[in-house]
């Protein structure tokens, strides 16, 4: 037998080898739904039936199908599953140019010592019609990883039948995490989090959950460099009920990775560029052998996620008018998540945000951070007013700012004559 001797590919290289090998044509992930993976499914088993096998091994409660996708033929067998939760959809995107990265250069050296090491079976959309109404739970409005006990959801019999059969060392749980998730105590927004679950209360360790830590030390090491200060470890107190949990409890020692929020106006291709690295980068390591030299101590010093620390947006030190009283000095802070709005029958993907936190907000970080000292925070009127505009200050009724309000603020300087005030910057979230 030929051994096959070649380096990994360093985190840059697959970072920048993601522009080649993302699928064209696809919408954002948000709005990737089970029509859309099953077209480039199609298409993976048309451009390459050697490589790529399907198999339909459940339907959704509506009867969407439930396929799984077996890559290489490789002793070891990894399981890998997204969405889960219908609105956590960047894996999904992820896995499927996984998929393309390994069609296009299955003849590469890493590519091929992967694909005769591993067996990779990956369910891409656990949960097509939560992803229909890019909602958390199944139609039946359960949580499908609240129920590997229980097994009331057929996508969650699905999944358990699907590990019991394949028995595989190693699962992937591809979720996305909450937008106010901050690393640790630095306001750093968590972009990634990594966890090896335990299977007890105690947290207890065997081989399985070490592998699983020395795994994410890898993906640790690969994403440090592309996100300095953006890795969170995930809370990893025992859930009883989880499918994470119990997959190490039925002995496949499990990674989870929750995708955050990202400092941009588009996140999605940063963070599809960073769970693309960190997927080749474990498979990789599990590949060729060299995850076993993987030190457990770069997973356990990952720091905690602060899962309320974070805000996507924070204005420092404005004017601010209360309900009653004077106007004072605030902080004011907004929360947001990625929300489907359709327009004219035409979905697209939005910011949806409220004022969540109003007054001395210095322990709390956020995505985006506005100067707002010597400006005055009011809310937007009605009618159009954009950046540069001088207008008279709002009447009192128009001033105020409270917890629970639409984000739909302007930030106000004075200038001469007096009483009036130009508009320095206009923010504005969907409801």
């Amino acid at each position: 037998m030929r051994i096959i001797v070649t380096a990994p590919a360093t985190p840059r290289e697959l970072f920048d080898l993601w522009a080649e090998v993302h699928l064209q044509g696809l919408p954002p992930p948000a709005l990737v739904r089970q029509v859309h993976v099953q077209a480039q499914l199609r298409r993976f088993r048309e451009a390459a039936p050697d490589l790529f096998q399907m198999e339909e091994v459940g339907r959704s409660v509506e009867g969407r199908p439930l396929h799984v996708v077996r890559v290489g033929g490789g002793p070891r067998h990894i399981l890998l599953w997204s969405q889960m939760h219908g609105d956590e959809p960047t894996a999904t995107t992820a896995l499927l140019d996984l998929f393309e990265y390994v069609r296009r250069h299955r003849e590469h050296p890493r590519v091929a010592r992967l694909l005769s090491a591993l067996t990779l079976h990956a369910v891409p959309m656990l949960n097509p019609d939560g992803a229909e109404r890019f909602q958390r739970r199944n139609a039946q409005g359960i949580d499908i990883n609240r129920d590997a006990l229980a097994l009331q959801t057929p996508e969650g019999r699905t999944l358990k039948a699907l590990r019991d059969r394949l028995q595989p060392s190693l699962g992937f749980n591809l979720h996305n995490q909450s937008w106010r998730t901050a690393v640790g105590g630095t306001g750093r927004p968590a972009s990634i989090s990594l966890l090896a679950p335990p299977f007890d209360a105690s947290r207890s360790d065997n081989p399985g959950r070490v592998l699983a830590k020395k795994v994410c030390a890898v993906i640790r090491d690969a994403l440090e460099p592309l996100a300095p200060g953006r890795i969170g470890r995930y809370d990893d107190s025992f859930e009883v009920r989880a499918f994470g949990d119990n997959l190490v409890r039925w002995g496949t020692a499990t990674v989870l990775i929750e995708t955050g929020p990202w400092s941009s106006p588009e996140p999605d291709e940063p963070l599809l560029r960073l769970n693309f690295v960190a997927l080749v980068s474990a498979l990789e390591a599990l590949a060729s052998g060299a995850v076993e030299h993987a030190d457990v101590e770069r997973y356990e010093s990952i720091p905690l996620n602060d899962s309320k620390g974070l805000l996507h947006l924070i204005i420092r030190g404005a004017l601010v008018y209360g309900e009653v009283g004077d106007a004072f000095l605030a902080d004011v802070g907004v929360a947001a998540v990625q929300a489907v709005r359709s327009r004219e029958g035409i979905p697209s993907i939005v910011l949806a945000g409220s004022i969540e936190e109003l007054g001395d907000l210095r322990v709390h970080g956020a995505v985006e951070v506005v100067e707002g000292t010597g400006l005055t925070a009011v809310p937007l009127p009605s009618q159009g007013v954009k950046e540069g505009d001088t207008l008279p200050l709002p009447p009192r009724s128009g001033r105020e700012l409270r917890v629970g309000l639409p984000a739909e603020l302007m930030l106000l300087r004075p200038v001469e004559p007096a009483g009036h005030y130009r508009v320095e910057r206009v923010i504005r979230y969907e409801r």
